[in-house]
């Protein structure tokens, strides 16, 4: 069944589905009439030749340029044109598609003022797998995505490349295949096509998703390191976490006390320490602080995927134009890049254990490395060094963008989000990520090997899970295909899909 766009009701899960699988949309009726409404509206005003930003008037600096007649109706192929200013390779189809979505259901509110043909036609590309080629960089996240959403509406004009079923080519051939007309633009057309940070929005609605689940694995990895290494699983009873109150860390310390339940570590059959070091009995409260964010940043972005984010904005209610700064990307791209920082934070935190696992001298009577053959052979040694090094470019992505404004346009845009490049970099941040918990996960899957007692139900199965995609390290080999296979099977969730099958489904401090 095609999601229905009405403009109130779009979910991260919804961009997932179209962005990734491909999944219809369908544009509601009542949103189609919103649509039809507000150009009506725009219509009269304009053969009233009422002032309207970006409509008879020049954008940023010339916004005090008055249009006349003829130039109202060059004007939106000249903004497209010179706003198509990106630069770099083409940003993934799965980008760029959760962005047409994202201006879709902008349209959708009614008050974008554009002709119900160019929101049909992104409808269309969608439905038929058509998809502009964009350039990943150019946006400076203010007056919305416009170089890349520019690029994108070259399309409307039957111009530019896209993306049709495994081809790049021209977008008039593209077009023509899946039997799509090219609806041209007319006044106003073109700036309601860019003027909004849909791109930083889908981006960050998929980037958010993958979060998520990758927070639920570095839990998983997190048992089974705390069972490797013979933890003390007081610090996990679920009174500590109620008497302080956070949500994420409530969730957490669950879904850790869910992977160990029926394991010989917390039955007293062994002797733990009485307390263990912060990387081990403090998981809950770290991994909980990403939960909580990761909570609001579900909010703020889904919030932003249903909002008005246009100039000017058109309200046929009260027959009224309204310039203002919906654009401005701020609001999604700050709580995007904290995200991505979070994620190296809980990262930091996996290779403290990893650390533990592999040093002899806190590995709790662990072969050093985690081999038998310590001297001969040098076991996870280097796998080590793998994650350190994922880790210090994490770092360095972690620092904010969404500080580092530049001004462009003659400083009438003299603040700017710089939200695409923390999209960008959150999104480097977790492929970065599913590295580092990979190879915890293999090191953790070598500790238990090494352990002679029971463990928790959900660890034995998330160390099948590992085992089906890396075996045991006997002997030294070639570690990068280990960690490349384990990497990827973060990325698909593979330990998240085995452990869930087997124990039920972990606590989303996010749905709660």
């Amino acid at each position: 069944m095609a999601i229905k766009i009405d403009g109130r009701s779009l979910k991260i899960e919804d961009v997932v589905a179209v962005a990734r699988r491909g999944e219809k949309v369908e544009l509601s009726p009542e949103a189609l009439e919103r649509i039809k409404r507000c150009r009506g509206m725009l219509e009269k005003k304009i053969a009233a030749h009422e002032i309207m930003y970006g409509v008879n008037t020049g954008i940023g600096e010339f916004s005090e340029v008055v249009l006349n007649d003829e130039q109202v109706q060059q004007f939106q192929r000249y903004l497209i044109y010179n706003h198509a200013a990106g630069i770099g390779k083409p940003c993934p189809i799965e980008h760029v598609r959760a962005a047409l979505l994202s201006r879709i259901n902008v349209h959708a509110r009614g008050h974008s003022g554009c002709r119900p043909e160019i929101t049909l036609t992104y409808v269309a590309m969608l439905n038929q797998g058509v998809t502009p080629v964009v350039c990943e960089k150019g946006s400076v996240g203010a007056c919305g995505d416009l170089s890349p959403m520019s690029q994108a509406a070259l399309t409307l004009m039957g111009e530019g490349e896209c993306f049709y079923k495994g081809e790049r080519m021209p977008a008039q051939a593209a077009l023509d295949k899946a039997g799509i007309k090219v609806p041209g633009l007319q006044a106003r057309d073109g700036l309601a096509a860019i003027n909004g940070s849909n791109l930083i929005t889908g981006m960050a609605c998929l980037a958010l998703y993958d979060a998520e689940r990758w927070i639920k694995q570095a839990e998983i990895a997190a048992a089974m390191s705390l069972e490797a290494l013979l933890a003390n699983m007081k610090p996990y009873d679920a009174r500590l976490h109620e008497l302080r109150g956070f949500p994420g860390a409530i969730t957490s310390a669950a879904n850790i006390r869910a992977m160990v339940e029926g394991s010989d570590l917390v039955t007293g059959k062994i002797k733990v320490k009485v307390q263990d070091a912060y990387s081990m009995r403090s998981t809950p409260q770290v991994i909980g602080a990403l939960r909580d964010h990761a909570a609001y940043t579900r909010r703020q972005v889904e919030i932003e995927l249903n909002a008005v984010a246009d100039n000017p904005i058109f309200l046929p209610e009260t027959d009224t134009v309204l310039t203002g700064a919906n654009f401005q990307g701020t609001p999604v791209s700050m709580p995007l890049d904290m995200l991505g920082a979070g994620v190296t934070m809980v990262s930091v935190l996996s290779e403290r254990r990893l650390n533990r696992l592999l040093n002899p001298a806190l590995s709790v009577k662990l072969p050093a490395f985690l081999t038998k053959g310590a001297g001969m052979f040098s076991g996870l040694m280097l796998s080590q060094y793998t994650a350190d090094t994922l880790i210090v470019e994490q770092r360095i992505l972690s620092a904010p963008s969404y500080v580092q404004s530049i001004p462009a346009a003659a400083d009438q845009e003299d603040f700017v989000s710089m939200g695409m490049n923390g999209a960008l970099k959150t999104r480097q941040i977790l492929d970065n990520a599913f590295g580092v918990l990979g190879i915890e996960f293999i090191a953790a899957a070598q500790g238990l090997d090494f352990r002679e007692f029971t463990p928790g139900k959900g660890t034995r199965a998330a160390k099948a899970a590992v085992r089906k995609v890396v075996e045991h390290l006997d002997v030294d080999r070639p570690l990068f295909p280990d960690h490349n296979a384990m990497a990827a099977a973060v990325e698909r969730c593979a330990v998240l899909e085995a452990v869930e099958a087997e124990i039920g489904p972990l606590k989303s401090s996010w749905q709660s």
